[in-house]
């Protein structure tokens, strides 16, 4: 049985029990609200608040999730893709994309050792399945040529 959202005290409570989970961004937390059937008059008011009193925040959001997927062996492009189909805005993805401490050249070869064994393409097609999968992964066409000529990531 689920609680009845029609006070902004149950607005509030809901939204404070789904950020206790992990972190979320705005645009997803009013959806979650709708479909637990909050009212939009209430939604907004309450997320103000516990944006001001610092609870929901864009920057941990970013943050957070890019972590997560970055340690899931996902690249930036994806990770970039992934957010604004969240939502959320495009100049504080790249920022906060360029602020984070991941090392993309260092996770696109992990996600290679882990996937291809560190085994170079020995012809064109398992050249083409290897910049497919890494590519699909969200890594730069530059960073998975380098790779997978050998040439060092870091030029």
């Amino acid at each position: 049985m689920s609680a009845v959202l029609d006070t902004p005290v149950a607005v509030r409570r809901t939204a404070m029990d789904l950020l206790a989970r992990r972190e979320h961004g705005r645009v997803e937390l009013t959806r979650k609200l709708r479909q637990r059937g909050a009212p939009d008059e209430l939604i907004e008011p309450a997320l103000d608040r516990l944006a001001e009193e610092g609870l929901l925040s864009e920057a941990r959001y970013l943050e957070s999730f890019i972590r997560y997927r970055s340690n899931a062996g996902y690249g930036p492009a994806r990770i970039r893709e992934e957010l604004g189909q969240r939502g959320l805005d495009r100049g504080d993805i790249d920022q906060s994309l360029r602020e984070s401490e991941v090392d993309w050249a260092a996770r696109l070869e992990e996600v290679w050792q882990r996937k291809f064994a560190g085994q170079r393409p020995q012809d064109p097609r398992s050249r083409a399945q290897q910049t497919r999968f890494l590519a699909y992964r969200g890594f730069s066409m530059e960073m998975i040529g380098r790779l997978l000529s050998g040439r060092d990531l870091y030029d």
